[in-house]
């Protein structure tokens, strides 16, 4: 299983037990950090794309450590003018140990099961009774045709919203 994930500006292409480098990250060493910018999952072949990011999808990993990358040389340098300039560059860096990869599918049994667990101790409750009421409404059309005189009627009925007994009482 393995995902896509959007992290500092850049897309990295993670798995779990995977220790990836990244820009500088505002978390302590040992500190759990979440990824909600998941671009794609694939579990066992079956792959989702997001448009942009795949719902309810998380990657959750563990900061290991802090540091400053190779060093970089930066040397710039104007010809026939004597003008040069040499500067060097550690870019800083979060080592982060990718821990788990949640999907909405683990989520979902997790929660079917708890959920199983909950109805299997509670009692069901007493249905409630509901009344609907129709209201009806009639319309009249008279046109004039020289000397004829014709009349449609029109009826029309529409349902109401159910209401409960206690919502009757109350709008009374």
């Amino acid at each position: 299983m393995y995902a896509v994930i959007e992290a500092c500006g850049k897309q990295y292409k993670v798995e779990e037990k995977d220790v990836v480098f990244f820009e500088k990250l505002d978390a302590e060493e040992g500190k759990k950090v979440t990824f909600d910018k998941v671009i794609l999952v694939s579990n066992n072949g079956k792959v989702q794309v997001g448009n942009p990011y795949v719902k309810g999808v998380k990657v959750e990993g563990k900061v290991v450590a802090h540091g400053k990358g190779k060093k970089i040389i930066v040397f710039k340098m104007k010809a026939k003018k004597n003008e040069r300039k040499k500067q060097g560059h550690r870019q800083p860096y979060t080592k982060v140990e990718i821990t788990s990869i949640k999907t909405a599918t683990t989520k979902n049994t997790a929660a079917k099961e708890e959920t199983a667990e909950n109805k299997s101790t509670e009692k069901k409750p007493a249905a409630k009774k509901t009344s609907t009421k129709k209201a009806t409404t009639t319309t009249k059309k008279t046109t004039t045709t020289g000397t004829k005189k014709a009349t449609t009627t029109k009826t029309t009925t529409t349902a109401k919203k159910a209401t409960t007994k206690k919502e009757e009482k109350a709008n009374a």
